[in-house]
């Protein structure tokens, strides 16, 4: 698509509590025709540096915060409690849950990386969760999975679209939430998520089709982090 604006700008409603981005004062619109409108100046702002950092052509690849608030008020917002079931059921299969028999040296990765997540979800959350060997389902805790659950729905459309892309890009709904709440940064949660992929490669070498899914996963996780902190900025 061919740029077709020349001046971006964020204009508040009249008690500043929503933020639209504007394209020659015309706002921009959600690919369901929605007013594009966030609940944060900070985040609006970030979105409008998307738009105005577009050359001749429009590339949607490159506004990873204007996707993520798109899908907030057209996919999330129009069943909430769905979607946050969607995210939540990660919560049943969890990555962090499922670790290896051997070798000894991997065995060890994952608990060093994975119990303490395990172990925060429980603390903090009061939802503890079963791990196991292996790769057989275990029936997680129902108390803990409606937690977890309760958790999700805590968050805004916003926040609770970020968290949705967190999730699918660690595989991990604790990793996701832990990311959410500051427990974990971009990095680390990367490394958590991608530990046996990572463990793959010191073993057998890089793959280059992996290695381009490792890299979108931690642009999104990166892109999810950036979120989580506009929308709670001022």
């Amino acid at each position: 698509m061919k740029r077709f604006y020349e001046k971006v700008t964020v204009e508040a409603d009249d008690d500043a509590s929503v933020f639209a981005v504007m394209l020659d004062r015309k706002p921009v619109q959600t690919p369901a025709r929605r007013q594009l409108q966030v609940p944060s100046a900070a985040l609006a702002q970030a979105i409008a540096d998307e738009w105005e950092a577009q050359g001749d052509e429009i590339v949607v690849d490159r506004m990873p915060l204007t996707q993520v608030a798109a899908t907030a008020l057209d996919r999330v917002a129009l069943d909430v409690g769905a979607y946050a079931q969607q995210v939540a059921a990660y919560g049943e299969t969890d990555l962090v849950c499922y670790r290896a028999d051997r070798p000894d040296i991997l065995v060890a990765r994952q608990a060093a990386t994975w119990q303490p997540l395990v172990d925060w979800v429980a603390e903090a959350l009061s939802a503890p969760l079963t791990v196991t060997d292996g790769v057989a389902p275990v029936t997680q805790p129902p108390g803990s999975l409606a937690t977890l659950q309760d958790a999700v729905a805590a968050h805004d459309i916003f926040e609770m679209s970020a968290l949705g892309l967190a999730t699918t890009a660690s595989g991990s709904l604790v990793i996701a939430l832990a990311l959410s709440r500051g427990r974990l940064d971009v990095d680390t949660a990367f490394a958590a998520g991608y530990l046996d992929e990572t463990w793959q490669v010191e073993q057998w070498g890089a793959d280059e089709e992996a290695e381009v899914r490792r890299a979108n996963a931690r642009d999104d996780l990166t892109t999810a982090a950036r979120f989580f902190e506009l929308c709670r900025s001022a």
